[in-house]
């Protein structure tokens, strides 16, 4: 047996003969942070400076390799056009739901590339937002490389609570581009709480309360026996820090007697945005805004900037209240509150999350760092082993499309992840063989008020009566929130599967606009589901009636007949209207006046069942 012996102050970090070292990364929208973990002790891998942030901005020329950080942001001001920022905003989406955005969108679109990916013309490139995604993910993982004097392969990436399965998978795309074997991704929120979790071995209810630059989030979980379990979450993406830059650029704006145009926009938020980060640590603040014609001085108290920011800073309180609320939880009940994110430094922030929650937010770690430290915690824990087990939830409900545009939920919203959820359906039309199955993502009631998935069929079915086929349909959505569908029939065992992998996903604002538009229209969308429901029974009891009416009509006498035939016009034309009741009680007239036409077709079957039959046989 050999023994390595090390010089004092050169022993290796753990696992040195591992392949690579295993990293937690913070793939933000304005910056990156990348921390590494031993012992359950993490730490942010900084520049010479002493910075940890690396700016998520990428600089794109005709030659060379792209410049990623601090560099191309400064080649905002002199070559904007090659110059990509936030792209994390556009990962998992399509090309046609970019050119929705037009003018608003600040890149120009290229041709799609093979299998359907949108394409930003930047320079005299065409690059996917997973290309970007990885361009930085490939620097933040070559700083990771420098500073530790050894091979990074692998990583623990982070990802907004509320990214769907294909800005998911659009994430894992680019680790893999940039050299990176991806070991989990983790909701952002609950990085978070594990970098706390873990440090103070705390257990109980924690909350994360998330306000970045454009988006809040709000999580709540609970730590037990070393369980993470996300219990609930909630937010709003279009409220942020800059929120805050932009109330007081009105103000300066208002001062000069000007409009704050699209010109003039960005010098005046820079303005806005040192004035708040001063007056983070002063009290008052004075300064000039130049917009290229006339200089003006501006003055800013703490208590003014407060009054301004109010409104913004109580939208959040609501929305935690909200969520402590839908959990069955009231705030004394928690352990504990972690800020997260750089907008958390404002006074008026920390001091309404203090008198909320009757208790000072834990902010022992760096909020812009955090998230990092609690990925590079769970980096390590997959590589050197751990005690602690992290239960992630689904962010919106999926479920399949049934008869009529009906969306029935298979696995529900903040339910824990990894999940496996089964349920039976069966089919609509007697002698139907095969099933189409159309995977949807939401909380609305109806199919075109959700999000498309995937699409497969099944086929095989035995030709049966509608109603007896049992198609058993599997959900199965695994640590990082990707999705597998399987459908299974039980007589027959045939068996269709499809991973879900779409080219496009939600963003966060459309996440966060599909829960609300589910709150909001929750009425209207249960009198819809409703009214649908009694359309599909009413149009299923018709074709029960016509087929039977194909095969015994001979029952019935000429008056009997029309009678049916007319109570049937009259199920027609009550579905075509939208009076529920009127729809269902068509459809129990038409049961009561094919009451004796079932009966004498139940009486023909026993008969032909007996036929040629002893009375000695049939007693046994």
């Amino acid at each position: 047996m050999l023994l390595q012996i090390h010089e004092p102050g050169e022993t290796p970090l753990p696992h040195e003969t591992e392949k690579g070292l295993a990293v937690g990364i913070d793939l933000g929208t304005t910056n990156s942070v990348v921390a590494f973990a031993r012992d359950q002790k993490a730490e942010i891998v900084r520049d010479a400076r002493g910075v940890g942030l690396v700016p998520s901005v990428v600089a794109y020329f005709d030659e060379g390799d792209p410049l990623v950080g601090e560099l191309a942001r400064r080649e905002l001001l002199d070559n904007p056009e090659v110059v990509v920022s936030s792209i994390k905003r556009l990962m998992g989406r399509g090309p046609d739901e970019l050119a929705k955005l037009g003018d608003a969108l600040p890149y120009e679109l290229g041709p799609p590339a093979d299998g359907g990916m949108a394409r930003l013309k930047i320079g005299a490139r065409l690059l996917t937002p997973v290309e970007i995604s990885a361009d930085i993910l490939r620097a933040v993982k070559q700083r990771a490389e420098i500073a530790l004097g050894r091979a990074v392969d692998r990583a623990v990436v982070t990802v907004p609570a509320y990214f769907d399965d294909a800005a998911r998978t659009a994430t894992r795309d680019a680790a893999r581009l940039a050299g990176l074997e991806v070991l989990r991704l983790v909701a952002e929120p609950t990085a978070a709480a594990l970098a706390y979790g873990l440090d103070s071995q705390a257990e109980g209810l924690y909350a994360v309360y998330d306000l970045g630059g454009g988006t809040f989030d709000f999580s709540l979980l609970r730590l037990e026996r070393g369980v993470f379990q996300v219990l609930a979450t909630g937010g709003d993406a279009a409220l942020g820090g800059d929120d805050f830059d932009n109330a007081i650029a009105q103000r300066f704006m208002a001062e000069r007697g000007d409009k704050l145009d699209r010109d003039h926009v960005k010098q005046a938020l820079v303005t806005a945005r040192l004035a708040k980060e001063c007056l983070t640590d002063r009290d008052d603040w004075d300064g000039f805004l130049d917009l290229g014609e006339a200089e003006s001085a501006h003055k800013l108290t703490r208590a003014e900037f407060e009054k301004l920011i109010a409104p913004l800073v109580e939208r959040t309180i609501q929305i935690a209240a909200a969520t402590l609320e839908d959990a069955g939880v009231a705030p004394d009940q928690l352990g504990g509150v972690v800020l997260v994110g750089g907008s958390t430094r404002v006074p008026l922030v920390r001091k309404r999350v203090a008198e909320f929650f009757g208790k000072p937010p834990l902010t022992d770690i760096d909020p812009d760092e955090v998230v990092a430290v609690g990925a590079a915690l769970q980096a390590e824990a997959l590589t050197a082993g751990s005690d602690t087990l992290l239960l992630d939830v689904l962010p919106l409900s999926l479920g399949l499309e049934t008869m009529g545009g009906i969306v029935e939920k298979v696995v529900e919203r903040n339910t824990p992840i990894p999940v496996s959820r089964a349920q039976e359906f069966t089919t609509y039309q007697d002698g139907q063989n095969a099933m189409a199955l159309h995977v949807v993502q939401g909380e609305r009631e109806m199919v075109d008020q959700c999000r498309s998935l995937a699409r497969f069929e099944l086929d095989g079915i035995p030709p049966m009566v509608a109603g007896a086929a049992r198609i058993r349909v599997t959900f199965a959505v695994d640590a990082d929130g990707l999705l597998t569908v399987s459908a299974k029939e039980a007589t027959t065992g045939v068996e269709s599967r499809i991973e879900v992998k779409p080219s496009y996903g939600l963003t966060e604002d459309e996440m966060a606009a599909m829960l609300r538009a589910s709150i909001d229209n929750a009425q209207d969308d249960m009198e819809r589901r409703l009214l649908t429901e009694a359309r599909v029974e009413a149009r299923r009891a018709i074709n029960a009636v016509q087929s039977a009416l194909g095969v015994d009509s001979d029952l019935l006498s000429a008056d009997e007949r029309k009678r049916i035939d007319e109570t049937i016009d009259m199920v027609e034309r009550a579905m075509s209207a939208t009076d529920r009741a009127a729809i269902q009680g068509a459809a129990e007239e038409l049961e009561h006046r094919t009451k004796i036409f079932a009966e004498r077709r139940m009486d023909r079957g026993i008969r032909k069942a007996l036929a040629g039959r002893a009375v000695a046989d049939i007693g046994g």
